[in-house]
Parts: C-alpha cells; structure tokens; sequence
C-alpha cells in the first residue's frame, strides 16, 4: 500500500554569505564590491584564497572610504590627462629616418618611436597610449590619435622626413 501522506524533500534553502572582494574574481565580481556567494564557496574557497573577506561594517566603510580616495585620483588624472591632450594637439612631432628616393623608409615607424619623441619633448605619453593604424612606412605628415582614456583623446601631427644623409 503506497504512502499518500509523504512529505516530498523539498530543498533547502541555500545559505549565502556576504563578504568583500580583495581581488578580482572572475564570475563573482571586481576588487572592493561587496557580493553574496554560497556558504561553502565562501569558506572553502574565497576566503582561504585571500581573495575575499567577511562584509563586517568596518570593512565596508574602509573600502568605501577607499573608493572616494581612488576616485578623487581618477578625476585628478583624468584632468591631467585632458591638460597634456589639450597641449600635445597644438604640438607637431618630427623624426628622422632612412629612406629612399621614392619616400619608402628602410624600416617604420612605430608608437615607441613617437611615444620617445614626445617624452624628449617633455609630454608622458606612453606607447600604449598612441594607436596608430599600421606602422608608418613612408615620409610625410600623419595625424596620430592619442588615447588616454576611453573619455580623454587627441591628435598630434607626426612628420616623417629622411635623415640628412639619405639617398632621398
């Protein structure tokens, strides 16, 4: 005779525990949010890890504290930043190379090269900040894009010319 009064196992409730992230973890979240995980992730794991702590709210405070700091340098940069870019698009670069007859170069030009000329000029701009769309291969003047930020950009003009002494 089958039981008709039987309580069906129904699943618990899963236990989530609120901690902070020290460091970046992929699929839970970036450094200083505060997240919700699993009971057992967050001790098995996470917390050995040291790649996050309890949500006690002296923590929450320090890292919020934390985050006012960083984004007050930020917006400090971001300002630098819009002062170099506003300075370096009234400024032309010039540099030398080998080259031809034709105006062919016997190498390019690459970002380092005009990353190097801007910092003998006195401007920080690093090589990862230039983005040029292929090496400069010819004499000639080009418009370079300078990217500091995804919100903060300019254009500097770049003059290719053959070193005195080339065939050109």
């Amino acid at each position: 005779m089958p039981r008709t009064n039987r309580i069906k196992a129904t699943p618990g409730r899963r236990r989530m525990t609120e901690l902070l992230l020290a460091e970046n973890v992929p699929n839970v979240g970036q450094q200083g949010e505060i997240v919700k995980v699993r009971a057992g992730f967050a001790r098995n794991f996470l917390v050995p890890q040291g790649l996050a702590t309890v949500a006690t709210d002296e923590n929450k405070a320090a890292v919020e504290q934390h985050r006012k700091k960083q984004e007050e340098q930020r917006k400090a940069q971001i300002k630098a930043w819009k002062d170099l870019a506003d300075t370096i698009s009234k400024y032309s670069v010039t540099i030398e190379a080998n080259a031809n007859k034709d105006g062919h170069l016997f190498g390019s030009i690459l970002a380092a090269d005009i990353s190097e000329q801007l910092k003998a000029a006195s401007y920080g701009v690093e090589p990862d900040h230039i983005k040029l769309e292929g090496p400069l291969k010819e004499t000639g003047m080009y418009t370079v894009k300078v990217q500091f930020d995804e919100k903060v950009d300019a254009e500097v003009k770049v003059w290719v010319v053959p070193k005195a002494g080339s065939p050109a």
